[in-house]
């Protein structure tokens, strides 16, 4: 069995070719995938050859843990039903490929433990779910932010969530072009924004030089939360962070509970996944489609389609 998948041969090297799948055990499904998005941050920094060191990485790898799709063989002991419609979360099944993460290709092979699923009404959106995961670990780590730094997807959606759990937050842009599609949040230019009380200031942006400024907007006792990815070694200047008894949070990876709520979200309609995905390709083309997801401001969630492409 084999697929046809996303490969980064080396920093800034993609290819989309064909590679043999490691057969399922027992505990294993087959899922045949519709769409993946792209990552514009740990993924762009993969691409790039940025990412700092991490477990599995290395040359040549799939990307991608952003993937939904439909199980087409299930073993005994997977605990999944053939049908089924699920997310999924990467895998690693390419054989002297790494998967890191493994999801960005026309088949995979993975546990039946690591998927979850979904109504296949949700459709594309399902790939957002990721991206809601994490943003809910960020919100759940302490009290809500009252200022969210980006209004990237990842901003967006811990904006929305920040509505829902009843948070009034604003979203700093400076982009002209990601200013608009707020929903129950403002945002605003920060070289507009005069408050310096903040309680919680969650930076999505990814941006290792913005500690000094956060901290300064900071109320005292107040907390940043860091729940971007930084591919530099992130440093503050010890006085005004000592003024204001600042703290420090950085938020990890979404787990299990963090998928399953956002999942019950957008299932009942509360969490809204609307206006977040902006441009749709083929998989074959997949080439040009990191580099459109990667440097233009006006694609917030490129999609991946891999119908009749697997």
């Amino acid at each position: 069995m084999d697929t046809l998948a996303v490969v980064l041969e080396a920093p800034e090297q993609l290819t989309v070719r064909r590679l043999d799948l490691t057969p399922p055990t027992d505990e294993e499904i087959v899922v045949e995938i519709d769409f993946s998005g792209i990552s514009t941050g740990t993924e762009k920094l993969l691409w790039t050859g940025r990412m700092p060191p991490f477990p599995g990485l290395g040359y040549p790898l799939v990307p991608g843990y952003e993937s939904v799709g439909r199980i087409v063989a299930a073993g005994a002991g997977s605990g999944r039903a053939v049908g089924d419609y699920v997310f999924v979360p990467g895998a690693k099944c390419y054989g002297e490929v790494r998967g890191l993460f493994g999801g960005a290709a026309g088949r995979v092979v993975v546990a039946g433990a690591r998927v979850i699923p979904f109504p296949e009404s949700l459709g594309e959106q399902g790939v957002l779910l990721a991206l809601a995961a994490t943003a809910y670990h960020a919100l759940t780590g302490g009290e809500l932010p009252d200022l969210i730094v980006g209004h990237g997807v990842l901003g967006r959606l811990l904006a929305r969530l920040a509505v829902l759990e009843g948070g009034h937050p604003v979203v700093w842009e400076r982009n002209p072009q990601r200013m608009d599609g707020a929903q129950g949040y403002a945002v605003i230019d920060p070289a507009q924004d005069e408050k310096r009380d903040y309680r919680v200031i969650c930076d999505v942006s990814g941006d290792p030089t913005l500690l000094d400024t956060l901290i300064s907007r900071l109320a005292r006792g107040g907390e940043v939360v860091l729940a971007g990815f930084y591919d530099k070694p992130l440093s503050f200047s010890f006085p005004p962070a000592f003024m204001r008894e600042a703290r420090l949070r950085i938020a990890a990876e979404f787990k299990d509970p963090d998928l399953a709520a956002v999942k019950a979200y957008a299932e009942d309609g509360r969490l809204s996944l609307d206006g977040l995905i902006t441009h749709r390709v083929a998989a074959p083309d997949a080439e040009q489609a990191y580099r459109t997801a990667f440097t233009d401001a006006a694609c917030l969630k490129m999609v991946l389609d891999w119908r009749g492409a697997r």
